[in-house]
């Protein structure tokens, strides 16, 4: 893995998407132990696009115009529900003293569609991955796997240091409701925002 590659990744990584809101909605509203869940499954929802990129059914998103339509809305769908379920009463990510009973796996789940469900990320790799294969290469897929385990490697643990500082923040939240009001609307805008901006898309 190349110095380039790393700090491109990085970059990627640290820039505030779908994955990073979720993680940090989840860290203030249910603590650092959810937001690694978030985080899990955040990452995990990677591994179809990287798979898609790999065997080249990106690909078919790229030229099917039908096929990206479908896998966006379903996206585009997906963030308008997040954004009410951060805005609603008792949401999932409700921010409170209590913690919900809402369940690891559930947390994990919703981090992973909201990735599954982005036709995008797919495109990503496409366009990425193969930048950094060095000339020559005699099996690219073995490589391009790599660096996917890589991309992956560094999503997990930039997502659990957005988590972390999250959790970090959420007794001051906690403690001043309309902070929490904000911050709430804040995050079901992003959403909103991020939905938009998906249906948006060629």
């Amino acid at each position: 893995m190349s110095l380039e590659f790393f700090l491109t990744s990085l970059i990627v990584v640290l820039l505030p998407g779908t994955g990073v809101i979720y993680t940090l909605a989840v860290g203030l509203g249910r603590g650092f132990r959810a937001s690694l869940a978030a985080a899990a499954g955040c990452t995990l929802g990677i591994v179809p696009a990287a798979i898609a990129s790999i065997i080249g059914l990106a690909a078919l998103l790229h030229t099917s115009a039908l096929a990206f339509q479908v896998i966006k809305y379903l996206g585009v769908l997906y963030l308008f529900y997040m954004a009410w379920g951060i805005v609603r009463e008792g949401g999932a990510m409700e921010v409170n003293a209590e913690k919900s009973s809402v369940s690891f796996l559930k947390i994990a789940v919703t981090g992973t569609l909201i990735n599954v469900l982005n036709p995008k990320l797919s495109l990503f790799f496409l366009a990425f991955l193969p930048q950094f294969l060095p000339a020559g290469t005699a099996n690219a897929e073995l490589e391009l796997v790599k660096l996917a385990a890589a991309f992956m490697a560094m999503t997990f643990v930039v997502f659990v240091g957005y988590g972390a500082c999250a959790a970090l923040a959420r007794d001051y939240v906690i403690r001043r409701p309309s902070v929490m009001a904000w911050i709430k609307r804040c995050f079901a805008t992003a959403f909103g925002a991020l939905g938009v901006k998906l249906a948006l898309s060629d």
